[in-house]
C-alpha cells in the first residue's frame, strides 16, 4: 500500500509540477499511452473472458486504475480499462473491491453496454451480506463495507437497467432485520436515489408499513436516513404516507420535548437538528392533520381517526419550538435552532386557520423580533417567513403593526433582504394602508438600485390596481413609475393602464387620463413609455378634453408630434394610428397630419408605411359614414380572470409565491369595480333590449300602415338597407382586430393648460402685482446661502407665506422637497408655482393638485395654516455656476395678484463627493490642474462683525469645506494652521463613448490672513465652471460663518 500510495503520489506531484497547461496535457497523455499498454495483454493467452489482463499483479492493477480515476477527475476523458474496473469489482478482496466500486461510479454511466455484465456481481455483493453465515468479526466488517460499496454504485450510476434489475434486493435490505443500521442508513439513501430517477418504482400503500417499522428504530443515523426517503416518496403520493403521521409525532416528542438524543447526534446542546428538520418538512405535507373529523370517519388507508393524542403532543412540540428558541452566542447553534424554529413556523403557516390560534400569534410575535435584529441571515428568514404567515386570514393586522420595521429593512445593503422586505409589504397591503405604502415604495424607487427597479415597478403597478379606490390615483401612480424609472416599466403595465381606462366609462376617469396624460407628455423631454399611452388615450378619449383651454385636437397633435423625432418605429406606429384618429374628429388636424402620412408613405419601417398609405387611402376608399365608424373608439377588452402583470409576475417568482398567491386573490376594491362593470353591462344589455323592442314595434306599426305600397317601392327600401347592413358587418369585424391588439392602438400625450382669454378676475390682479418687499430680500438671501450647504431650511419668510426646502443628494441625483406653507388666516388662491428648466438638470416634478398648472386660471388653493408640497427629482448632466429659477405667483381673497421669483438651492457643490488625498498626491494634482482656465481665485474680507480669526474660527472653516460644500479634508498637506485643503469629485449621470459616468475633480484651498482679517479661495478643477462654482460657494459660506 505505501509503494501504491508512492507511485500515486509521484504521478500527481508531476501533474501539480508541471508550469503550463500544455506540459500537463503531455504528462496526462504519457500516463494514458503507458497504462493502455500495460493493459493489453499481447497475447490471447493472458487475456480473461471479460477483457482483462490476467498477467497484471493486484497491485499493478489497483495503482493503474486509481491512477485512470485521477485523470478523469481532472477532466481528461477515459475510453478504456473498464475491464480491469470489472475484475477489480468482481474480486473477492476489500481492497481491490473498494477501488473498482470507486472506479464503476466514476468512469461508468447506467447506459454503458458492459453494466449488463456487472449486475450479477453487485446483486452477490448486495445479497451475500445479508446472509446469516455466521460469520464474525473482520469477516462481517468485509461483507457490510461491500454491501455499502455497492449500494453507493447503484445510487451514483443510477441507470434503468439497473434499477430494474436489483431495486428490489436494495428494498429487502432496508426492511431486512439482518442488515446492520449503516447498511440501511445508505440503503434508504440508495432508494431514495432510484425513486427520483423512476418515480412509479415504490407501491406507496405497500411499502408504508415497511416505513413504520423503520420509524421505530432507536438509531438516529437509520431515521434521518429514512426521513430523507419518505419525504421524497411523500412528495409523490403524500396521500399514502398520512398512516405514519403519529410515528413521526412521537419522533419529534422525544427530540424536542425529552431531549432523548445520543451524544454524537448532539449539535451544540441540539438534538439532531438535521432530524427535527426533516420531520417538520414531512408534517407540512398534511395541512389536515390536526383538524378535528367525526367519530367514526375512516382515513384514506383505512386507519381510524383517533388522532386527539399525536395533536396534543404535536402542538406543544411546536409550541415549545416557539418558546425556548432565542438568539445564541455562538453562530453555529443559532443558525440550528433557527433552522428548526422556521420550519416550525412554516408547519404552522401550512395548518392555516385549522391550527391554534395562539400558535399563529406566538410566531407572528417571534418573527417580528427576528426581522429587527442586526443578523442578515436571520432577518431574511423572518421576513420571508412573515410573508407567509401574512396570508392567512386574521394575520393581516398583526402584520401590519411591523410595517415600520419593514420599510426600514427595505433599505438594507444586502440586496436579497430588500427583496423579501419588498415581498412583505407587497403581502401586507390593503385597501386601508395601500396608498402609504405605495407612495412609500414610489419614493425608495428613486433610489432603488437597477437590480431590484424592474421587480419593484411591476409589484407597485399590480397593488396600485388592486387597491385603487379612486381608479385617477391609480393613472397618477403609473406615471409616476413613467417619469421615475420608465425604462422598467414593461409593455404589459402600460397594456393594463389602457384597458382599465377603456374599460372604466363611468365618472370622470377617461377624461381625467386624457388630460393628465396630455399635461405630462407637454415637456420637450419624457420618457418614450408616457409618449406611448399618453398616444393611446388622446387617440381614444382625447375628445373628452378638447373643449377645454389648451387641450384642443390641434394642441393635442402639436404636443404629441414634438417627440416624434425621439421615437422608435413602435411608438411612431401608435402615433400614426393617433394621428388618424385626431385627424377624423378634428377638421384643422387635416391639414397638419397630411403631411406626415406622405413622407411616413416612404418609410423603412413596414409597419409605419402600411398604416400611412391606408389611413391616407381610407377616405378616397370609403365615404365618410364608414371612415367614422372605422376609426371610432375602440370596445371595451375582455375582462380576464387573470391580468398579464398577474402572469408575468407569477413567470419571475413561482406558482407558491406569497406575493402570487396574494395577487391572486381579489381586493375588496376590485370586486366592487367588477360589480360595477357588470351592473352598466346588465344596464347596457336591458337599454339595448327595449330599444330593439321599440323598434321592432315601430316597424310593425309602420309596416300596418304602408300595406298599401307596391313591390317596386320595397324593393328599393331593401336595396338602400342592404350595403348599409354589410358595411356595418365588416366595420364590426375590424374593431375586432384591432381589440386584440392593444400594443397599436392610440395614445396620449400632456401639455401645460394655456389660457386663451381672460376673465374678470384676472384683469382686476392683472393690474396689481405684488412682489418680494425689500426689506425681506437680505434675509432671503442669508437664508438661500444657508441652504446651499444644509440639508433642510426655511427659504422665504413673509407675512402671507413661509416657503422651505428640503434636499437630499446621492451621486449626481437629486431629491428635493419643497413645502409652501400659508402663514395667513385667510386661503391663497390660484397658487402656482413655476421651475425653470435647465439644460444641465434633468428635471422631473410632482406636486400638489394643480400647483405646476402654467394656464392662468390654473394653480391650487391654500388653505389657511395648512401647505402644498413640490416633488422635485433631478440628475445633473453637466458643470453649472447658477441656480434654477423658481416663480410663485397665487391670489389673496382681495385679488390682489402676488409674484416671487426665488432661486432654488441647487449648486454644484451638491453634487460633490468626498475624496481623500495623501499630501504628496494632493500636491501633485494641485499642481497639474494650473492654468487661467481651471483655478479661480477671490480674496474676501471676514464681516465686521465677526470674532478675531482664531483656531476655533478655522475649525468652522474646516467644517464648511467639509460638511457644507462636501469636499474631503486632506490632513498633511496644510503649511500652517491657518490653511484648509480639500479634495472632491463632482458626480454627473453623463456617459462617455465607453459607457461611464462622466465626473470631474475638483480641489479647495482655503488661507487665513489673521492680521489683515482676510481669507483667499482658491479652487482649481478640470472645468471652469465646476471651479466658479466651488469658489462662489465657498466665499458666501465663509461670510456666514
Amino acid at each position: 500500500m505505501a509503494s501504491q500510495a508512492r507511485g500515486l503520489q509521484n504521478f500527481i506531484s508531476d501533474l501539480r509540477n508541471a508550469k503550463s497547461k500544455e506540459e500537463e496535457t503531455r504528462r496526462v497523455d504519457k500516463e494514458l499511452a503507458n497504462i493502455r499498454r500495460k493493459f493489453n495483454s499481447g497475447s490471447s493467452s493472458k487475456t480473461a473472458p471479460d477483457g482483462s489482463n490476467t498477467s497484471l499483479s493486484s497491485y499493478q492493477r489497483k495503482k493503474y486504475v486509481w491512477k485512470l480515476v485521477y485523470i478523469h477527475v481532472l477532466g481528461y476523458d477515459v475510453d478504456f480499462g473498464h475491464a480491469e474496473v470489472l475484475a477489480l469489482v468482481r474480486s473477492g478482496k476489500l481492497a481491490e473491491k473498494n477501488v473498482g466500486y470507486v472506479a464503476l461510479s466514476l468512469l461508468l454511466r447506467g447506459g454503458d453496454p458492459m453494466m449488463s455484465s456487472i449486475v450479477n456481481t453487485i446483486r452477490t455483493d448486495l445479497t451475500a451480506a445479508g446472509a446469516p453465515s455466521g460469520v464474525k468479526g473482520a469477516a462481517s466488517g468485509d461483507n457490510d463495507a461491500a454491501q455499502s460499496l455497492a449500494l453507493c454504485s447503484i445510487a451514483n450510476i443510477s441507470g434503468l437497467e439497473l434499477i430494474q434489475s436489483l431495486h428490489v434486493e436494495v428494498q429487502h435490505i432496508l426492511v431486512s432485520k439482518s442488515s446492520t443500521p449503516n447498511v440501511r442508513k445508505k440503503a434508504a439513501l440508495c432508494l431514495l436515489r432510484l425513486v427520483r430517477t423512476s418515480p412509479n418504482l415504490v407501491a406507496g400503500r405497500e411499502f408504508a408499513p415497511h416505513v413504520a417499522q423503520l420509524l421505530q428504530d432507536r438509531h438516529l443515523g437509520v431515521l434521518t436516513s429514512t426521513m430523507s426517503l419518505l419525504n421524497g416518496l411523500a412528495i409523490q403520493h403524500s396521500s399514502d404516507y398520512e398512516s405514519l403521521i403519529p410515528y413521526v409525532v412521537h419522533i419529534l416528542g422525544m427530540l424536542v420535548l425529552k431531549k432523548a438524543c445520543a451524544r454524537e447526534y448532539l449539535y451544540y446542546r441540539t438534538p439532531s437538528p438535521w432530524l427535527q428538520i426533516k420531520l417538520l418538512k414531512f408534517l407540512q405535507f398534511f395541512p389536515n392533520a390536526i383538524s378535528t373529523e367525526p367519530n367514526g370517519a375512516k382515513k384514506k388507508n383505512g386507519a381510524a381517526p383517533n388522532n386527539k393524542a399525536y395533536v396534543s403532543q404535536l402542538t406543544s412540540v411546536v409550541s415549545k419550538i416557539l418558546t425556548e428558541t432565542d438568539v445564541s452566542d455562538s453562530i453555529n447553534k443559532s443558525n440550528a435552532d433557527h433552522a428548526i424554529l422556521f420550519e416550525a413556523v412554516n408547519l404552522i403557516v401550512t395548518w392555516g386557520q385549522t391550527g391554534p390560534i395562539q400558535l399563529r400569534e406566538g410566531a407572528m410575535k417571534l418573527l417580528g423580533k427576528f426581522i429587527s435584529v442586526r443578523e442578515p441571515n436571520i432577518r431574511y428568514l423572518g421576513l420571508m417567513t412573515m410573508a407567509k404567515l401574512a396570508q392567512l386570514e386574521g394575520s393581516a393586522e398583526h402584520v401590519k403593526k411591523h410595517q415600520a420595521t419593514v420599510l426600514v429593512s427595505l433599505k438594507d445593503a444586502d440586496i436579497s433582504v430588500r427583496r423579501r422586505a419588498l415581498d412583505l409589504l407587497f403581502v401586507m397591503c390593503d385597501t386601508d394602508n395601500a396608498e402609504r405604502i405605495v407612495d412609500e415604495l414610489v419614493a425608495h424607487l428613486v433610489l432603488a438600485d437597477a437590480a431590484i427597479r424592474e421587480e419593484m415597478v411591476l409589484k407597485i403597478a399590480i397593488l396600485a390596481e388592486k387597491y385603487a379606490t379612486d381608479l385617477r390615483w391609480y393613472v397618477d401612480t403609473i406615471l409616476k413609475l413613467i417619469s421615475i424609472s420608465g425604462d422598467h416599466v414593461s409593455d404589459p403595465i402600460w397594456h393594463r393602464v389602457v384597458q382599465i381606462v377603456t374599460n372604466h366609462p363611468q365618472g370622470d376617469l377617461q377624461a381625467y387620463a386624457a388630460a393628465t396624460l396630455l399635461i405630462a407628455v407637454s415637456p420637450q423631454r419624457c420618457h418614450e413609455t408616457a409618449v406611448r399611452v399618453a398616444a393611446y388615450v388622446l387617440g381614444e378619449f382625447g375628445f373628452l378634453i378638447a373643449e377645454r383651454p389648451g387641450m384642443s385636437g390641434e394642441e393635442q397633435f402639436r404636443i404629441l408630434h414634438h417627440h416624434w423625432n425621439n421615437c422608435n418605429a413602435q411608438t411612431r406606429a401608435i402615433l400614426v394610428s393617433t394621428y388618424a384618429k385626431l385627424a377624423n374628429l378634428y377638421e384643422e388636424c387635416r391639414p397638419l397630419v397630411a403631411p406626415v402620412f406622405a413622407r411616413c408613405k416612404n418609410s423603412v419601417d413596414v409597419e409605419i408605411q402600411q398604416r400611412s398609405a391606408e389611413y391616407s387611402a381610407m377616405r378616397e376608399a370609403f365615404d365618410p359614414e364608414a371612415v367614422e365608424d372605422l376609426l371610432r373608439e375602440m370596445p371595451p377588452f375582455e375582462d380576464r380572470r387573470q391580468s398579464a402583470l398577474e402572469m408575468r409576475l407569477r413567470e419571475r417568482e413561482g406558482e407558491g409565491s406569497a406575493t402570487v398567491v396574494k395577487a391572486a386573490r381579489p381586493s375588496a376594491a376590485e370586486q366592487r369595480r367588477a360589480a360595477q362593470n357588470a351592473a352598466a353591462a346588465r344596464a347596457a344589455e336591458e337599454a339595448a333590449a327595449m330599444t330593439a323592442a321599440e323598434q321592432e314595434q315601430a316597424q310593425h306599426q309602420q309596416n300596418g300602415d304602408l300595406h298599401a305600397v307596391d313591390e317596386d317601392s320595397d324593393a328599393g327600401e331593401d336595396k338602400s338597407v342592404e350595403p348599409q347592413k354589410e358595411f356595418s358587418d365588416v366595420a364590426n369585424g375590424d374593431e375586432n382586430v384591432s381589440r386584440e391588439l392593444p400594443v397599436d392602438a392610440m395614445g396620449a400625450m400632456g401639455a401645460m393648460n394655456n389660457m386663451d382669454g381672460m376673465d374678470a378676475d384676472t384683469a382686476v390682479s392683472s393690474t396689481s402685482l405684488v412682489g418680494i418687499p425689500k426689506e425681506v430680500v437680505p434675509a432671503m438671501r442669508k437664508a438661500f446661502s444657508n441652504l446651499c450647504t444644509s440639508p433642510s431650511g426655511v427659504l422665504f419668510e413673509n407675512a402671507l407665506l413661509q416657503v422651505g426646502v428640503k434636499h437630499e443628494y446621492v451621486g449626481a441625483q437629486g431629491r428635493i422637497s419643497v413645502f409652501f406653507g400659508n402663514l395667513s388666516s385667510s386661503p391663497l388662491l390660484r397658487f402656482k408655482a413655476v421651475v425653470d428648466d435647465c439644460d444641465h438638470l434633468r428635471m422631473q416634478k410632482q406636486g400638489t393638485q394643480g400647483l405646476l398648472d402654467e394656464e392662468e386660471d390654473g394653480g391650487c388653493t391654500i388653505a389657511a395654516r395648512t401647505q402644498a408640497k413640490l416633488l422635485l427629482l433631478v440628475e445633473v448632466t453637466a458643470p453649472f455656476d447658477d441656480a434654477p429659477a423658481m416663480r410663485i405667483t397665487f391670489k389673496n381673497e382681495e385679488g390682489v395678484k402676488h409674484e416671487y421669483p426665488l432661486r432654488l438651492p441647487i449648486v454644484a457643490t451638491c453634487f460633490m463627493e468626498p475624496v481623500t488625498l495623501e499630501p504628496g498626491a494632493f500636491m501633485q494634482r494641485w499642481k497639474s490642474l494650473e492654468g487661467q482656465e481651471r483655478e479661480c481665485q477671490e480674496v474676501v474680507k471676514a464681516p465686521p462683525t465677526s470674532p478675531a480669526i482664531d483656531e476655533d474660527y478655522m475649525r468652522r472653516i474646516s467644517l464648511i469645506i467639509t460638511d457644507g460644500l462636501k469636499f474631503g479634508r486632506c490632513q498633511g498637506c496644510d503649511p500652517t494652521p491657518w490653511t484648509v485643503s480639500g479634495a472632491a469629485t463632482f458626480r454627473t449621470g453623463a456617459k462617455d463613448l465607453n459607457g461611464n459616468n462622466i465626473n470631474v475633480g475638483c480641489l479647495v484651498r482655503v488661507e487665513a490672513n489673521p492680521q489683515a482679517g482676510a481669507f483667499r479661495v482658491t479652487t482649481r478643477t478640470l472645468h471652469p465652471l465646476c471651479s466658479k462654482a466651488v469658489k462662489n460657494v465657498a466665499l458666501v459660506s465663509i461670510k456666514l460663518a
